[in-house]
């Protein structure tokens, strides 16, 4: 939000120096941006007399000008088509800082005539566009007189950050409001005295909007004009716009940025004998319906967005920009002025589908004063009368001004309790007055009834943090936090150190962090488990960012495609954050998820290159698992997958009931649906659902506990039913026994010749590591015969002959 220091003491009464100002201003929670006084940027810039401009010997396109510059005369070489002997004009000297090209300039020689400076158009002193001619100076211009203070541009810029729920603020106005609160200075009013209509408007206003759709649109007034001269605004309003980089177009188009500037009260006005049917109409746009906007660009609408339109159809995107056919030029005569109350967040809506920036949508969806509709017209219509002569009709109204009518409650003491400062009650009404509340004390509490121009006032914390901004948050003591113990705290949860775990181990596996969008479209939702109603957006940034995501694999999917459209096939991608999917108390889970696609490996002799698959991925989730210190060594295996996976080629990884991994390749169908071609394994892990560690008494068991004693190994190959996993074997032998037996593994599985069928042949290898003496031929007899008891007993396998 921009506005100089004038524009604003148009409305606060103040004696406070401009450093005082933008102080107070970024106290009071309007932060400042930036201050820019365009007279110290334009120091070197005087006025000039052409006292000879003579056609270049050596261009037909150039001048040589003699030019007085008040203290010398100098040689510029020119080629302005406008430059001519006796003019006076803004000239720069050589080593001057050009703004508006932002170069500094050099004497020189062009065509063989020196050039020592350079007379200025509006673009190089950087307030406007133009450069077709050089500025021209009234001959009343002093010569050598400081250009910037010639030009009205000595009234320093203020640019203030304005957060989302301050709409009230994006308007001079309401930043003087502010500052008058926070006893900067007086308050003065703006002019919204009715002003009496002529005649009735021939143009009516008309809502056409579905029965419980009223809120796109609740009420909007306009007026008629005629007799209207629509030539260049008045000089002190077109320097006002300049200064905040707005460029004069007509008076008409001025007086709507102005205000909207000025008040916050965005308005629009459409060319009166232009409209057909003498109706205007607020409603739904038809599907298909088109717009050619005053930017110059034709927009395709959709049936969710509010348009205004007449008999022969659309003239305006509701809340967001005008039409080109019924817009005002220099020609108009009779104008329609619209003064309307949008809804905010479909307002925001529209402009995300059409991708249209301007700056009334950027007030509507932070939402404007529901009162501004009727004052906006007035102020509108006596600046147009005053600018543009002509006479006015009576007011045009649909609709109801809504009801912002509620009451907040706020007890004397939260100030100190939430916010650490002692605040009077009566000094607390006091500070809420000013800011435009109702108040009524009631003992040590206060009612406050918020003023219209502030929706986002609802709750008593509300009401604190206005009192302690106008305050002054440096006000709030300094407190020192004391320790609860002589030892910190853990910095990070155990929850917080496996994710960052979990970073670690998947990125010395190979793989690359990704970091995508918390959203997604809802098809790709469905794919993945889908969105239930409560975990769709309200107001989407775009419409295939709709639904909160159920699952990281499908924007982890989308990313490997893309990398696979610019020549990357083979992809590794991981992320570790957030999913919703509505079937945990908190709405949110944290995950590990990881995509492999393509194929492993990169080109070699030895080791070619195979497909991705489930194996990949549950190695992947082992080893974040194993990290995590999840005990990865009583995991179960269970192909109970979510139908994401392919069936037959997935898994789920858990601990008794609960599941701390799913793994496995991608179902077909959701490759297809993405257009990512296979294969692609991926895998979620779930590493707070890891259980805590125990707390262990006493010393402190080392990690690594070497043994003096040769291990010894066995192979065993046994037959069972083709449909046991191989993963129930292991835990059978691994339980015979825990304390002997280090590791077992799976080195081969076999079904054919000499293997009945429905059955197949499990090779394991068994290490047994003695931890007190060396093992003889029976102890080694006693465990194996241990190990194909349990196989038997727990898998029905026998040992293969």
């Amino acid at each position: 939000m921009k506005f100089t220091l004038s524009w604003l003491k148009d409305y606060l009464d103040t004696q406070a120096p401009l450093a005082g100002i933008t102080d107070r201003l970024t106290s009071v929670g309007l932060e400042l941006e930036e201050v820019r006084d365009p007279a110290k940027d334009l120091a070197p810039f005087t006025v000039a007399y052409v006292v000879e401009a003579r056609p270049h010997p050596n261009a037909d396109r150039l001048r040589v000008c003699i030019v007085d510059t008040g203290s010398e005369k100098v040689q510029v070489v020119c080629g302005a088509p406008n430059a001519r002997t006796g003019m006076k004009g803004v000239f720069a000297p050589a080593g001057s800082y050009i703004p508006g090209t932002k170069m500094d300039l050099k004497s020189g020689v062009i065509r063989g005539e020196q050039s020592n400076g350079m007379l200025c158009s509006e673009r190089e002193l950087g307030i406007s566009d133009e450069h077709d001619g050089i500025i021209e100076l009234p001959g009343d211009a002093a010569v050598g007189a400081p250009a910037a203070e010639r030009l009205g541009l000595g009234d320093p810029v203020i640019d203030i950050a304005i957060t989302p729920n301050r709409g009230d603020c994006l308007g001079v106005f309401g930043v003087a409001r502010d500052l008058a609160a926070a006893g900067l200075g007086k308050l003065k009013p703006y002019d919204a005295t009715p002003v009496k209509g002529a005649y009735a408007s021939p143009i009516q206003w008309r809502r056409d909007l579905p029965k419980g759709e009223g809120g796109a649109c609740p009420l909007v007034v306009g007026r008629q004009f005629r007799g209207l001269k629509n030539g260049a605004s008045p000089d002190w309003m077109q320097r006002r716009l300049l200064a905040i980089g707005l460029r004069p177009i007509s008076a008409l188009v001025d007086i709507t940025n102005y205000v909207t500037y000025d008040l916050g009260r965005p308005l629009h006005v459409f060319d009166a004998k232009k409209l057909k049917g003498g109706t205007l109409t607020m409603r739904f746009a038809k599907k298909g319906e088109k717009i050619a906007a005053l930017d110059g660009k034709q927009y395709e609408l959709d049936g969710d967005m509010t348009v205004i339109a007449d008999a022969h159809g659309v003239h305006g995107i509701a809340g967001v920009m005008g039409g080109e056919l019924t817009g005002c030029t220099a020609e108009t005569t009779e104008m329609f002025v619209e003064v309307a109350l949008f809804d905010p967040i479909r307002t925001a809506a529209t402009g995300r589908k059409l991708g249209i920036e301007s700056d009334a949508r950027y007030r509507f969806e932070r939402t404007v004063d529901p009162a501004s509709a009727l004052w906006g017209a007035e102020v509108a219509a006596r600046l147009v009368l005053e600018i543009c002569g002509g006479e006015t009709s009576e007011l045009s109204i649909a609709g109801e001004m809504p009801d912002t009518a509620r009451e907040v409650a706020l007890r004397g003491d939260r100030v100190a309790t939430l916010g650490g400062v002692e605040v009077a009650v009566k000094e607390q009404a006091k500070i809420l007055e000013a800011l435009g509340f109702a108040t009524k004390t009631r003992g040590k509490a206060i009612a406050a009834t918020p003023p219209s121009w502030r929706p986002d006032i609802n709750f008593e914390a509300c009401l604190v943090e206005e009192i302690l901004r106008i305050k002054g948050f440096d006000n709030i003591p300094v407190v020192p936090l004391e320790r609860a113990s002589s030892l910190p705290e853990m910095i990070l949860t155990i929850g917080q150190r496996r994710e960052s775990f979990a970073r670690k181990v998947l990125a010395q596996r190979g793989m690359v962090e990704a970091v995508t969008w918390s959203f997604m479209a809802e098809g790709d939702a469905e794919l993945f488990g889908g969105a239930p109603t409560e975990l769709h957006l309200a107001n989407p940034i775009s419409a295939d960012l709709s639904v909160m995501r159920p699952s990281i694999l499908a924007n982890l999917l989308a990313a490997a495609g893309r990398n696979a459209d610019r020549g990357y096939a083979d992809a590794a991608l991981f992320e570790v954050g957030p999913v919703w999917r509505g079937d945990t108390p908190e709405g949110e889970e944290i995950v590990a998820a990881g995509i492999r696609a393509g194929r492993t490996g990169r080109r070699h002799w030895a080791e070619p290159p195979r497909d991705v698959d489930a194996f990949d991925a549950k190695a992947d989730a082992l080893t974040v698992l194993e990290a995590c210190g999840a005990p990865v060594g009583n995991l179960v295996v269970t192909r109970d997958a979510p139908d994401w996976y392919h069936p037959g080629r997935s898994g789920v990884l858990r601990l008794g009931k609960t599941v701390l991994a799913n793994f496995g390749e991608v179902h077909p169908r959701a490759l297809k649906a993405m257009s990512v071609k296979g294969p692609a394994a991926g895998f979620e892990i779930y590493p707070h659902r890891a259980p805590q560690p125990r707390a262990r008494a006493g010393k402190t068991r080392p990690l690594l506990t070497p043994s003096p004693f040769q291990p010894v190994a066995r192979d065993f190959a046994f037959i069972v039913d083709a449909d046991v996993p191989a993963e129930t074997l292991l835990r059978a032998a691994r339980g015979a026994d825990k304390a002997l037996i280090s590791q077992v593994g799976v080195f081969d599985v076999y079904q054919g010749d000499g293997v009945a069928d429905g059955k197949k042949s499990i090779a394991i290898a068994v290490t047994l590591q003695p931890r007190d003496r060396t093992l003889t031929d029976r102890d080694i007899e006693k465990v194996s015969s241990a190990i194909v008891a349990a196989v038997a007993k727990q898998t029905g396998g026998v040992l293969r002959g």
